[in-house]
Parts: C-alpha cells; structure tokens; sequence
C-alpha cells in the first residue's frame, strides 16, 4: 500500500486526471509504470522511438500510424498526462459514470473512439480519406492476403459506399456515419483493447 501510494504521489493533479480519464489509482499507477519503463532516458517524456520497445508495435503493419496518433501533429513529445488521455479512449464507456451538465464530452465517448480510427486512415491529416490512402493502408494490413485487383475493389466499393457528397473521399463525419456498415466489413488496423493491453501489460 505503502509503494502504490509513493508511486501516486509522484503524479501532479491526479485527481484531476482520474476524473478526466474515468481511470482508478491501480490504473494510473500501472500506467506511470509502464510509462517510467518507456522513458528509458528518464527525461519525463516520450518520442515516437520511445514507442519502438513494444514489440506488438514494432511488428505491426500500421505501427509508425498507430504511435504516430499519439502526438499532435508537430508534436515530437508525449508527457505522462497526454499520454493517459489518449489511452482513455480506449476504456469502455461507463454507462454509470454521473455526467454533469457542463462537463466536456467523455475522452473514451464513441466519437473520440472514431476519431482515432480515422487518423490512422487519413495518413495526410488534410480531415479526409482519399482512395490511395485507403489503398495504401490496405496494401499494409492484407500484404499478400489478396491481389491488387481485389485491394481496389475493396477500396472503390468503400469509397462508393461512404462518400455521402460525391467528392471521391471520406470526411470524418462520413466515416461516422457509416462507420459500423462499411468501415467494419474490412479488416481493422488495430483494435481499442490491443493498444491498452500493449501499453499497460509489463
């Protein structure tokens, strides 16, 4: 008891963060662990090539997108307070959590959920999907799996499906509205509980 509260006490304003992340100590504690264990050069932060130490994201396809969502664009660092927020998109809603009317949307709310999956696809961050970038991400996850020919079928097909507008790209809100009927129909890059497995399991 004597350690976990030592660790906690080492986390400015965690109240703050527990109530913004829905996370428990245990879960904070585990979580500055694992970020203590990342932080090899114990600078108090952590670069894209601090990320390359987990092995599920070094072999994944799509890794570099997935670490890459973890930093704002023209951020090259990532302190331990963002880094439990963005990991807090990845815990399931709690349904009985009290909301109180001037609160912000939840961090783990369905939207944020989408948001972070349309990231890893709009690799030009321009808030669109175009064909080729769907293809390029395609191309990564399948490999070899299937033929060229069948890549662009699955991305023509996706394209024609979600592009509401006619302008032969998806927008975010396209993305979400569609999301569950097409975006799901081909294999995900990554899912939520894979992420927070990864980062948290020692």
């Amino acid at each position: 008891m004597g350690s976990s509260n030592s660790t906690l006490s080492k986390i400015p304003n965690l109240g703050r963060l527990i109530e913004e992340t829905g996370f428990t100590p245990a879960h904070i504690k585990r979580l500055y662990k694992r970020f203590q264990a990342l932080d090899k050069g114990n600078k108090g932060y952590l670069s894209p090539q601090d990320f390359g130490s987990v092995k599920e994201l070094a072999t994944n396809p799509i890794g570099d997108r997935i670490i890459g969502a973890f930093f704002s664009q023209g951020q090259e660092t990532v302190d331990f307070h963002s880094f439990v927020r963005i990991l807090a998109h990845f815990r399931p809603l709690d349904k009985n959590r009290a909301k109180r009317p001037d609160s912000p949307e939840p961090i783990n709310s369905r939207i944020s959920k989408l948001r972070f999956a349309f990231q890893l696809y709009d690799q030009d961050n321009d808030g669109k999907i175009s064909r080729d970038e769907l293809l390029q991400v395609l191309r990564t996850m399948l490999e070899m799996q299937v033929t060229e020919e069948q890549l662009e079928s699955i991305a023509d097909r996706t394209i024609q499906e979600a592009d509401l507008d006619g302008d032969n790209a998806i927008s975010f809100d396209e993305f979400r509205k569609v999301n569950a009927d097409t975006f799901l129909r081909i294999p995900s890059p990554v899912t939520p509980s894979q992420i927070t497995v990864w980062l948290i399991v020692l």
